[in-house]
């Protein structure tokens, strides 16, 4: 309940920056961390873990030797994962920052990118400059998930990222709908 709170009020605070107003369900978790080889993956960075969700879940997914790193923008949710995850290398600030972050987290080319921020809210100069870096740290191969509300995607911030994401990947696809999840929701599974 604490979760949902902390998120609420987040949500409250910076609804752009956020995107829902409730953690991400069971189920969307499952569609989510489904989308990757964890047993091959070695580098992992995840953006906008909101409450830890789809953190908690990777850190019991990932390779023993595997390197993760969580960035997040809001200081209370990033209290929130470092609780709920105290061994993740959670880090206050933002995605335009990657590199300097896997710099300093000592990772090279990431293989495995989850993603939980709201694509559909964000300006095409911030989701560019996002894509843009995440892709030029990217491995050949690599993996990138991210989740998508039906309700965001006939909006014209979501169909420009959906647009985006078939331009950027050779693959992409999509999940089953979580529909026990507030929004209903899919994930977006790409292969660069």
């Amino acid at each position: 309940m604490s979760d949902s709170i902390t998120f609420l009020k987040e949500f409250l605070r910076h609804p752009t920056r956020v995107g829902a107003i409730a953690p991400s369900s069971p189920g969307l978790v499952r569609a989510m961390v489904e989308s990757f080889d964890w047993q091959t993956v070695r580098n992992v960075v995840e953006f906008g873990p909101g409450t830890g969700v789809f953190t908690e879940a990777v850190a019991k997914s990932l390779h023993p030797e595997a390197k993760f790193v969580a960035i997040e923008q809001g200081a209370d949710m990033v209290q929130t994962t470092r609780q709920r995850c105290p061994d993740v290398n959670v880090i206050h600030g933002s995605a335009t920052d990657l590199n300097s972050i896997c710099e300093a987290a000592g990772i090279g080319q990431i293989d495995a990118v989850v993603c939980g921020l709201p694509w559909a809210s964000f300006p095409e100069s911030l989701q560019t400059e996002i894509m843009d870096v995440m892709l030029d740290r990217m491995a050949d191969g690599a993996t990138f998930a991210t989740f998508a509300y039906w309700q965001g995607v006939i909006l014209p911030a979501g169909l420009r990222f959906s647009k985006r994401l078939k331009r950027s990947f050779s693959e992409v696809g999509r999940s089953n709908t979580v529909w026990r999840n507030l929004p209903p929701a899919f994930v977006y599974r790409c292969k660069k």
